[in-house]
């Protein structure tokens, strides 16, 4: 398992390192403006459907039926078609009305803005069919123990965007984002053909041509695995989308700010879901193939045993990252984002923003630790409901909180949201279970670490700030 975690973590932080390239040239191109706001926006649509329909809810319900199905490749080849058919009827219906999709998500943005976005909204959305093969293809790679290429096949995205801001260098700012969004697709491309290379290097592309060879045929005794995928998926579906309504929302009220709020935003998530990335979704992705497999062959003991290591392992990464993000946000982001039209009160408006955010790190990496669990156990409903609750605090305090508190009101009000996503997944799992894990000597050490590491940072907060 941490062999897995390892190759993960390795793949997500280069292509973390790469991402941050990717936006300090970007925030040194654009700044925080009208472009960059709606690059943005853009890029975030197909994204947020990426999370709903791809990585999130196909993957965790995908993977418990293709263990459970006695016809893999059968079964395989008509959950592709079936979703790859829906994903490419919505991008066609955004290309054909881009300007109402464009709309939809940034409300705030006048009719001129709009029409100015609308374009490259259009563009950016191609890369959800793209992603979505990838997912696909990541997930049967993933149950086969194979984690390296799903984790690194990222960074071809941001070296893809990297590329398209140094080739626009020196041009306007309406071309430097025609350039992203070229980018954003072609990055999509090269992460589908090194998949694509991957399955055939395993021998895997013989179960892909033979299920879509013999499909019409054998279709007929796949009917009850595909129902019940079907049931599963769209509790799921929902289930694994309030992060990412959370962020529309985020998007769609910040629309109604200052300009550069969308843009702070953006920045300060950036930061946020690098820890949670890099460690939470890492651990998360390695340990789903495992657990899945040992609560099919009812081995509960090994699933908990797996479970416990993963949690301790987690919480003592998320804590030291929530206390240097916390402490050290300002430093942060002046270190990796001012520079160019990206301003000391940019800087500081972010910052804000970031501080809200890692209050929520460690149940927002925890929770997605103890998801897993409903979802191997195929209790997408109950995770579902929890969503639900979730989304509805985070909509309550976002209203509350965006009057007094701006751009920094509705990151804490997705933190808040997250609190509450982990108390009722927690009653899910079963109280007794997770104390039983909980209550450990380890606890005492983890609490000593991290007040030493905190009183550590505050020491030298001013050192280091004097070195940025």
């Amino acid at each position: 398992m941490f062999k897995a975690i390892f190759t993960n973590s390795s793949g997500i932080l280069f292509s973390r390192i790469l991402g941050f390239i990717r936006d300090l040239l970007t925030a040194s191109a654009l700044g925080a403006n009208v472009y960059s706001d709606i690059f943005f926006i853009a890029f975030k649509l197909p994204n947020l459907f990426r999370r709903i329909f791809a990585e999130g809810a196909f993957t965790q319900v995908f993977m418990p039926a293709f263990a459970r199905t006695k016809h893999k490749a059968v079964f395989s080849a008509n959950i592709f078609l079936l979703f790859l058919s829906i994903i490419l009827i919505i991008t066609l219906l955004v290309n054909l009305l881009p300007a109402l999709f464009t709309k939809a998500i940034a409300v705030g943005f006048n009719a001129d803005t709009i029409h100015l976005a609308a374009p490259y909204v259009a563009i950016n959305f191609w890369y959800l069919p793209l992603i979505f093969i990838v997912t696909f293809l990541s997930s049967i790679l993933q149950y086969k123990g194979h984690f390296a290429t799903s984790a690194f096949s990222t960074a071809l995205l941001n070296l893809s965007l990297i590329f398209a801001l140094l080739l626009s260098k020196n041009t306007n700012e309406s071309t430097i984002v025609y350039y992203l969004s070229f980018g954003v697709v072609i990055g999509g491309l090269l992460q589908v053909g090194v998949h694509l290379m991957t399955l055939y290097r395993m021998g895997l592309m013989k179960l892909l041509y033979g299920g879509f060879k013999y499909l019409t045929q054998k279709s007929k005794i796949i009917k009850e695995d595909t129902s019940k995928f079907k049931r599963n998926f769209f509790p799921a579906m929902w289930g694994n989308s309030t992060a990412q309504v959370s962020a529309f929302l985020d998007t769609f009220l910040a629309s109604f700010l200052a300009t550069g709020s969308i843009s702070y935003l953006y920045y300060a998530n950036r930061i946020f879901q690098l820890p949670l990335a890099l460690f939470a979704i890492a651990t998360s992705v390695a340990l789903f193939p495992k657990v899945a497999r040992y609560l099919k062959n009812n081995d509960e003991k090994k699933a908990l045993a797996n479970l416990e290591k993963a949690f301790w392992f987690l919480s003592a990464l998320l804590t030291a990252s929530t206390i240097g993000g916390i402490v050290l946000s300002h430093e942060i982001l002046k270190l990796l984002f001012e520079h160019g039209a990206f301003s000391a009160t940019d800087t500081t408006n972010t910052s804000a923003v970031l501080q809200m955010y890692m209050i929520g790190l460690l149940p927002f990496g925890i929770q997605k630790l103890f998801v897993l669990w409903l979802y191997a156990k195929e209790m997408q409903m109950h995770a579902a409901k929890i969503a639900t609750i979730s989304l509805l605090t985070y909509i309550v305090l976002a209203l509350t909180f965006i009057a007094p508190f701006g751009a920094a009101g509705l990151a804490l009000a997705s933190t808040l949201g997250g609190f509450v996503s982990f108390f009722f997944t927690i009653k899910v799992f079963g109280k007794e279970r997770f104390f039983a894990i909980l209550l450990n000597k380890k606890l005492i050490y983890l609490i000593v670490g991290a007040i030493a590491f905190t009183l550590l940072l505050i020491l030298l907060k001013d050192s280091i700030s004097a070195y940025i």
